[in-house]
């Protein structure tokens, strides 16, 4: 009888163990909206856990606020879409690497009726210009998001400083910024795979796409060992190799949504 108990105990040690020790087999990943809204971290998590046994725990905020998460080592790794940023997070030495993973685009979305005639523009620019000269409800994220980033530098380009009681900072992700712009018949601008995966559509459609500023590159960093030696830089980097090996870009390129392949894999 003793000899049994004594194996069991020994069992359930074991087993706690094992379950502590399996406890530990996870990285904080700190990404974007997009990537967890669209369902592309549901399509593709499963299948990196399953040939690690790595889990990825996803903190989704914007690019600026996962750039700060990362800053303070409060996340093993990063998937955003700033490349410029991206780059400085690399030259100021908060990450060591980074590689391109995938890409999609930026689209223009707003009311069927188009009242700001954005469909009759031939480039972002125009279209952006639109906007303007019509004072037409524009709703932006206005969260330092790589989204808010892209926006902000489309309206410079379009030689535009929004403001006034048409241009609505929300200060929110990219799926409540749809919402609102759904509320008040608004424009925005969303990336594809939000837009797409979005179910509360009501008046608004896509109204302006193609032009070659809306492209929108994601990036993988691998975070400084030397700033935070206390990450999980040797999960993190196993995470890092999956998503750029062929067996992560099959994943991304077989994620759709109604049909609809809505990130491109692109690592070199």
């Amino acid at each position: 009888m003793k000899k049994t108990l004594n194996l069991v105990l020994a069992g359930v040690t074991a087993m706690g163990l094992a379950l502590s020790a399996h406890a530990e087999d996870y990285i904080t990943l700190a990404s974007t909206t997009s990537t967890e809204n669209s369902g592309l971290f549901d399509s593709i998590l499963p299948k990196f856990e399953e040939a690690s046994g790595i889990a990825v725990r996803v903190v989704a905020v914007g690019t600026g606020q996962a750039f700060e998460l990362a800053r303070r080592g409060d996340a093993d790794s990063l998937l955003v879409h700033d490349t410029a940023g991206e780059k400085r997070f690399v030259e100021n030495g908060y990450a060591t690497e980074r590689a391109d993973v995938m890409y999609n685009d930026f689209v223009l979305i707003g009311p069927e009726s188009d009242p700001a005639d954005v469909r009759s523009a031939k480039t972002a620019a125009e279209a952006f210009a639109a906007i303007a000269n019509a004072e037409a409800p524009f709703t932006s994220r206005g969260d330092d998001s790589g989204t808010n980033r892209a926006e902000l530098r489309l309206w410079e380009n379009a030689g535009v400083e929004p403001g006034g009681d048409w241009y609505r900072e929300l200060g929110s992700g990219m799926g409540p910024t749809l919402n609102t712009a759904a509320a008040m018949d608004a424009y925005v601008m969303s990336d594809r795979a939000t837009w797409v995966a979005f179910g509360n559509h009501q008046n608004l459609t896509l109204v302006f796409e193609g032009d070659d500023v809306l492209f929108n590159q994601y990036g993988s960093l691998l975070l400084s060992e030397e700033k935070h030696p206390h990450l999980k830089h040797d999960l993190a980097t196993k995470w890092h190799n999956w998503l750029i090996s062929e067996d992560g870009q099959q994943a991304i390129a077989d994620f759709k949504v109604n049909g609809e392949q809505l990130f491109f894999p692109n690592a070199k």
